[in-house]
């Protein structure tokens, strides 16, 4: 066969976003052979000091106590999307997951073949079992690649890349050696963070009075045991990492939750700290619904549709998130509500089909101007639903906002009775109509991700609006943990094993008493104080603020650059992620110029798109499949496409 190319690769993250690139690598070099346009010699050397195929997240060895926060119908890094080159190898996961069910690999562990054999579709796997799927893909794209194509892991650190002067790269590695290369894709994933100055006060007076300081930091990096038994800790963030952090310290130590039928109790093993937990809400992240997709079947979008941005596209408008985005994503959402209460609890409105009706009329983005659309929603309540059955839906982010507390007792009573609802609104699944109006709010996101892409609302929406407050907002109510959760943690708190601080908590150091303290101005009561402090916050993704060496480098010598955004005051604000060129996503250098041949993906894409972080989307049958689901693997896709033309 011809040979038409040689052409060499580097990919720097071996995670899922790197896998993505590899495995299209390897479809498009086969793809290329099948159609008689000839063979390319292609070489692609993987870096990562971790192994290939889960990277850093998704080590397969890590606590199982750790959960995604997808079912398991959900992940891929194998696309499905039958425009582009067919796979060489590999599954959804959930293909996996039914095939090792059916006849398990024999390198197995003990633990991942008890795992697979009670998880069903909609269960929530753990990290680890989806490391051992991420790995098991890799090795099987490896042993599959078409004829050609070598592959080198280097399972060490770049410490940087530089152009040669010829059109190439040279790539240093941590063990002193150096690769010249064609191109260079940037798949780094989660990343270390420098910490911010107050973490660095907190930090520096732990290292002073003898304290204990656990910065933010992936889960499964932490050693936990440090943490002493008995003891007060204070833990900040009550997101996804807290409930890692509490089931690290309580089950992850001997303790046991058990169910008498009604009720779930926790039985302490006397191993665990006395977490006191604060965030700004006062509140964890509502629980995930309880549905057979990963959106609501009985929600469909009606005002924030494709339809609806291609009329902006259409008319030449540059949309703004406030503006014009919002309000439409916003009726949805009051749509969902109010329609699944009628459905579901008809005796709550005295004329469904009248309510609806007017509601509808209301509610239609052309009936009436953008300016009181609201107002005439609010008329439309005002005569059909009493104030116990209205939606609130700011409410719903902050369910203790305005309200104050006798004693942290008072107050840890009111988290429990939120948790216990929110459980029980979880359970209601599609018929609960608070998990309705988010499931909308979830829906109208995946169509948001593909709306504000490249520029595709103005900077000042995208700082104030978008990333603003509507990113907190909705993450505390749509990317919350399984309702299992919730339960365990109102378990935990009636057992006195969790205490909260209470909303708005400020933070500091009794130097005198050797104390981390913390207390909300909401509860009446003295401050809590620990000698360990946790941080329960992923480290923060901000490539200004990166502690990586390679990223530094190649900030430091001008071949990438953060992007600038202009705030609603016409000043430059530095962004999150890195300027980009789509598409393929090239970054731009100091000086303007596109850096060609250096390719980016991932994390470092957040000025550029909005939820780089959430895994790719497998097709689901039956239900919605948004762009935005594939998007990181068509992304994987072009930029193969760039590196094997050139």
């Amino acid at each position: 066969m011809e040979i038409t190319q040689s052409i060499r690769t580097a990919i720097i993250g071996a995670g899922p976003r790197g896998t993505s690139v590899l495995e299209r690598l390897l479809a498009r070099s086969a793809a290329r052979i099948a159609s008689g346009a000839g063979q390319v010699l292609l070489h692609i050397d993987v870096i990562d000091p971790y192994p290939a195929g889960p990277g850093h997240v998704w080590q397969p060895g890590q606590s199982r106590l750790f959960l995604m926060n997808t079912q398991s119908f959900y992940p891929t890094v194998i696309p499905e999307d039958p425009s582009l080159a067919p796979p060489v190898a590999g599954t959804t996961f959930e293909q996996w997951r039914a095939g090792q069910q059916k006849h398990p690999s024999p390198d197995l562990s003990a633990e991942e073949l008890a795992e697979l054999a009670v998880l069903a579709s909609s269960d929530f796997p753990s990290r680890a079992l989806y490391g051992r799927y991420l790995r098991s893909t890799l090795e099987e794209l490896a042993r599959n690649a078409p004829g050609g194509v070598t592959i080198d892991f280097h399972e060490t650190s770049a410490l940087s890349v530089g152009p040669s002067g010829d059109g190439t790269f040279d790539v240093v590695l941590a063990t002193g050696a150096t690769i010249r290369t064609g191109s260079v894709v940037l798949a780094l994933g989660h990343i270390p963070s420098r910490l911010n100055p107050e973490q660095r006060d907190l930090q520096a007076s732990a290292e002073q009075l003898g304290l204990r300081y656990l910065p933010p930091a992936v889960p499964a990096d932490v050693d936990w045991s440090l943490i002493p038994a008995g003891e007060p800790v204070l833990v900040r963030g009550m997101g996804l990492n807290f409930f890692d952090t509490v089931g690290q310290l309580t089950e992850g130590r001997g303790g046991k939750f058990v169910s008498n039928g009604a009720v779930l109790q926790y039985e302490p093993s006397g191993q665990e700290p006395h977490i006191i937990a604060a965030s700004r809400r006062g509140t964890p992240y509502r629980a995930k619904a309880a549905l057979a997709g990963y959106y609501p079947a009985s929600v469909t979008l009606r005002y924030f549709t494709e339809a609806a941005l291609e009329r902006f596209r259409k008319a030449g408008i540059r949309p703004a998130f406030d503006h014009d985005f919002w309000p439409l994503l916003h009726r949805d959402a009051l749509w969902a509500y109010y329609s699944t209460l009628v459905r579901s609890q008809p005796n709550a409105v005295p004329d469904p089909a009248a309510f609806l009706a007017a509601l509808d009329e209301a509610l239609h983005p052309h009936a009436h101007s953008a300016a009181n659309w609201e107002d005439s929603v609010e008329s439309v309540l005002a005569v059909h639903v009493g104030p116990r059955h209205r939606l609130d839906l700011p409410g719903l982010a902050a369910p203790l906002a305005g309200r104050s507390f006798a004693s942290r007792a008072e107050h840890d009573a009111a988290v429990v009775e939120y948790l216990l609802d929110d459980a029980r609104r979880s359970a209601l699944g599609e018929d609960d109509p608070v998990k309705m109006a988010i499931g909308a709010l979830h829906h109208g996101r995946a169509v948001l991700k593909t709306a504000v892409a490249d520029g595709g609302i103005t900077d000042e929406s995208w700082v104030a609006g978008l990333r603003g407050w509507f990113e907190s907002f909705v993450e505390g109510l749509a990317s919350g943990p399984p309702a299992l959760r919730s339960e365990q943690l109102a378990a935990l708190a009636r057992a006195g094993v969790v205490s909260f601080v209470g909303p708005d908590p400020k933070f500091g150091v009794d130097r005198r008493n050797n104390v981390f303290t913390a207390f909300s101005p909401w509860v009446d009561d003295a401050p809590v104080a620990a000698r360990t402090m946790v941080e329960a916050l992923a480290p923060g993704n901000r490539v200004s603020a990166n502690d990586s060496p390679v990223l530094e480098q190649l900030l430091a010598d001008g071949l990438v650059r953060p992007r600038l955004m202009m705030s609603v005051e016409g000043a430059p604000v530095q962004s999150t992620g890195l300027d980009m060129e789509p598409h393929p996503y090239r970054p731009v250098a100091a000086n303007g110029a596109v850096t060609e041949g250096l390719y980016v993906l991932g994390l470092q894409l957040s000025s550029a798109q909005w939820g780089t972080a959430i895994a790719a989307e497998a097709v689901q049958s039956g239900g919605p499949n948004y762009r935005s689901g594939q998007r990181t693997l068509r992304d994987a896709d072009e930029i193969a496409g760039a590196i094997l033309v050139r």
